[in-house]
């Protein structure tokens, strides 16, 4: 029984088909594409830069699979004919065994110094102040503290547009990822430990935030909202809140860490002075640093004592 084969020109139009049907898809949409804020650009261009990469080798690849099948392909030989020996190229192995180096060093400069880039503030907003805001994940919600406002929110947060805010971030449950994917890439939320991640929104607008780290049966209720405002509407809104909201008391903190999913809140006050602060994850302090260091010196100096002494 013959097998049958799809025809190469079928073949040919559902690849020219899938091709139309994507080109209409709205990037604007996807959030990862519609970058917000200059962090989330920076992202995006590393995206765009790897997927034209990639683009090129595919198209060699299949250039050279391609020549290879039309050039090796079985030909109409005598029955006794045997291919000659091929022994090792010496070139052609060198060639070969570059290119991954070359591929994987064109992928690695950009990404490395994106990633070391990201752990600063902006360029073109050094000058600006920042805005601290600790961000605690439990199970499955998200808590905001604003230590300088004396505020705390739930399940929504508000940003000043064209300033940028470190968030801190930290678990009061199992460990979470904060992603908001139009502003900037994720970190991790852990336990005992303060994770700090630099985001930036330069315009007003809302953007949806969200856990990206499965962590229970409520991880697909576990996002927020990030309202970027102009600072007047910011400030505003702040003052508004410090009239209006209750204050947090710490029943009211241990209610909203129980494992559920809940609705938006908003209090005057923070959790922060009842809890420990957690240990900043590969940051020491300098006075930690200057401390260890003058414990080390006088160290040193009773070693030398006592070596002059025993010499004595």
């Amino acid at each position: 029984m013959k097998k049958k084969h799809i025809p190469w020109k079928i073949t040919v139009l559902m690849l020219l088909s899938s091709i139309f049907l994507l080109s209409g898809c709205d990037t604007s949409k996807i959030a990862v594409l519609n970058p917000q804020g200059p962090v989330a650009q920076k992202q995006y261009d590393l995206i765009v830069y790897s997927f034209w990469l990639m683009m090129i080798i595919l198209v060699v690849v299949l250039g050279l699979f391609i020549f290879m099948i039309f050039k090796y392909r079985e030909k109409r030989l005598a029955a006794d004919y045997i291919p000659p020996d091929q022994h090792g190229n010496k070139w052609l192995e060198i060639i070969w065994t570059a290119i991954p180096i070359v591929i994987i060093i064109a992928v690695a400069i950009p990404t490395i110094k994106a990633n070391y880039a990201l752990e600063d503030i902006p360029k073109g907003y050094e000058d600006k102040k920042p805005i601290t805001i600790n961000v605690t994940s439990a199970d499955w919600k998200w808590i905001f503290s604003y230590p300088e406002q004396g505020i705390e929110t739930v399940n929504y947060v508000n940003i000043p547009k064209g300033t940028p805010v470190k968030f801190q971030l930290t678990s009061a449950g199992t460990m979470a990822s904060f992603w908001i994917p139009e502003l900037g890439g994720q970190k991790y939320t852990m336990p005992n430990h303060s994770m700090e991640l630099i985001l930036l929104a330069d315009k007003p607008g809302s953007y949806l935030g969200r856990n990206a780290n499965f962590n229970g049966e409520g991880f697909a209720h576990m996002d927020f909202e990030v309202l970027s405002q102009t600072q007047e509407d910011f400030d505003k809104w702040v003052k508004d809140v410090k009239k209006t909201a209750p204050k947090l008391t710490k029943a009211d903190y241990n209610k909203i860490l129980k494992p559920g999913v809940v609705g938006r809140m908003t209090y005057t006050g923070t959790h922060l002075p009842w809890v420990k602060a957690p240990h900043q994850h590969g940051v020491m302090k300098k006075q930690e640093t200057n401390q260890k260091q003058h414990k080390m010196d006088g160290m040193d100096m009773d070693m030398n004592m006592d070596m002059s002494e025993h010499q004595h």
